[in-house]
């Protein structure tokens, strides 16, 4: 502990992001990331706006990437929030609406940034157990809250809560905000954003970086009625009035613009999970039903742990958690079919 520290920064557990490795020619399926690049229209309204401009601040109310996702998700563009990645718009919603004395309700097998945004922030909370199946219960929900939250699919189980159930959540807690985190609901779900003109109390939250193809540009955004927005808006125009920068904008605006490339890589991507589920279940794994662009799976007879370094000597990375629930669970990212096939090759030497 530094004597030039805050107080609080000594009890801080950081974030442990998945590994970026600098080895080249690793089949790396460990951080999420889409095998497919982005949008060619992304590309080239990025590459476009690198000149001279950039001696200027970008729009601080970064007007054209709202117009785009307003007009994606048919919303009144007052709906709309953006920030610098989802990390950055979580981290504005639990400064902005979870400061509360009862505590925020979130899994106890989920993204783990959520603790540590609550030590960050001064949140108190409770995890909330997932079943034997590894699924959200929404009834364990339905008490008294200072808040919610949760990943839909959840991660790292790529388990998918229906909108029905999410529904039913927003009805159990009316007085507290639900924030649904969908950083991988285009690879299966439906979006909790039809629901938001019905619930005050909802905030959906979203990410470019997995099925849009742009992690390297860090762009996140939020949808809710306006009076959660403008808490979120408060919060960053007191925190970092220009979250993004001209080039992500454009980018992002124009990613949003072009369904027909955004649709045909989701599809690419689920139709290879299922290929790679079938062959992991064939070499005896059991696989998590994933609604991700990962999946989560155990084989009965081998260690999570060692299975992942078998891999890793043989050039894949995957992601191994130490959480006790979770242990012998490899979080395993969809890749390209060639990528998709060198890990199970890889699995099928180990074995």
């Amino acid at each position: 502990m530094s004597k030039f520290w805050s107080p609080f920064v000594k009890n801080l557990v950081p974030y442990v992001p998945g590994e970026q490795p600098k080895i080249a020619n690793l089949v790396k399926l460990n951080t999420n990331e889409n095998p497919y690049g982005p949008s060619p229209k992304a590309i080239a309204a990025m590459q476009a706006e690198l000149g001279d401009t950039l001696r200027l601040y970008p729009d601080p109310n970064c007007d054209v990437l709202k117009q785009a996702v307003a007009r994606y998700y048919d919303v009144p563009v007052n709906h709309v929030f953006v920030g610098n990645g989802s990390d950055e718009v979580l981290a504005h919603a639990f400064h902005g609406l979870f400061q509360h004395e009862a505590p925020l309700l979130f899994p106890d097998v989920s993204y783990s940034f959520y603790p540590v945004y609550c030590g960050l922030y001064g949140v108190s909370f409770e995890q909330i157990a997932l079943d034997e199946q590894f699924q959200i219960r929404v009834e364990d929900y339905a008490r008294p809250n200072g808040g919610i939250i949760f990943p839909n699919p959840n991660a790292p189980t790529g388990c998918l809560l229906p909108l029905a159930a999410v529904e039913q959540m927003l009805k159990d807690s009316p007085d507290s905000v639900v924030l649904v985190d969908e950083a991988y609901i285009d690879f299966g779900g439906e979006s909790a954003v039809s629901l938001v003109s019905q619930y005050p109390n909802l905030l959906v939250c979203q990410t470019l970086s997995k099925s849009r193809s742009l992690a390297g540009a860090r762009v996140g955004l939020a949808i809710g009625q306006p009076e959660l927005i403008e808490a979120l808006e408060r919060v960053k125009n007191s925190f970092n009035s220009y979250p993004l920068d001209r080039a992500a904008i454009v980018g992002a605006a124009a990613a949003f613009d072009d369904r027909e490339y955004f649709e045909a890589t989701c599809a690419k991507v689920i139709a290879s999970r299922e290929s790679v589920v079938a062959g992991l279940q064939a070499l005896g794994f059991e696989v998590l039903p994933s609604a991700a662009n990962f999946v989560f799976a155990r084989h009965p007879e081998h260690d999570a742990a060692e299975l992942a370094a078998g891999l890793r000597e043989r050039s894949v990375l995957v992601r191994h958690f130490k959480q006790a629930r979770i242990a012998q669970f490899l979080r395993i990212t969809i890749g390209t079919p060639e990528q998709n096939q060198a890990l199970l090759d890889a699995l099928g030497q180990i074995r």
